[in-house]
């Protein structure tokens, strides 16, 4: 798996979409080692190295990882439906005052990222919380195929 908040940082909470494909698609495309270097949100700094191996299936999992540029990357596009103020106010209490400059720029750069590049009308699932867990259901930009039947 590998979180989106691993590839951005303060200063592109958006426009990273260069180094996830250099850093981890591209040599996955090619059956290679990922090699991407993991963003130190307290520290403010890109770390160490890390080596992700390539393996069958990849999560890529954050704000962002349906946009279009990497749409045609993605075997499949889960949309996890919760809204922006549960997922924001969730964000806030994890990440506590010393970051509460960050959430007021990043709802900004939120809104204006899906007002740019919607990810949930290209959803193929749909994942929704339940009184018993999780449902998957077919989302907005599902197709039927020989495989999905």
């Amino acid at each position: 798996m590998l979180h989106l908040d691993d590839i951005a940082s303060h200063e592109q909470l958006f426009s990273w979409t260069e180094r996830l494909l250099t850093q981890v698609i591209t040599p996955f495309a090619r059956g290679e080692s990922a090699l991407c270097t993991p963003y130190d949100w307290r520290a403010r700094r890109f770390g160490p190295p890390r080596t992700l191996p390539p393996a069958p299936v990849v999560l890529v999992e954050g704000v962002g990882a349906g946009r279009r540029a990497l749409r045609p990357h993605l075997a499949r596009l889960l949309w996890m439906e919760v809204s922006s103020e549960e997922s924001w106010a969730r964000g806030r209490a994890r990440d506590g005052a010393e970051q509460r400059e960050f959430w007021d720029g990043w709802v900004r750069a939120e809104r204006a990222h899906f007002a740019d590049d919607p990810s949930r009308p290209y959803a193929d699932l749909l994942v929704l919380r339940s009184p018993l867990g999780y449902e998957v259901r077919s989302g907005p930009g599902a197709t039927v195929g020989p495989d999905q039947m």
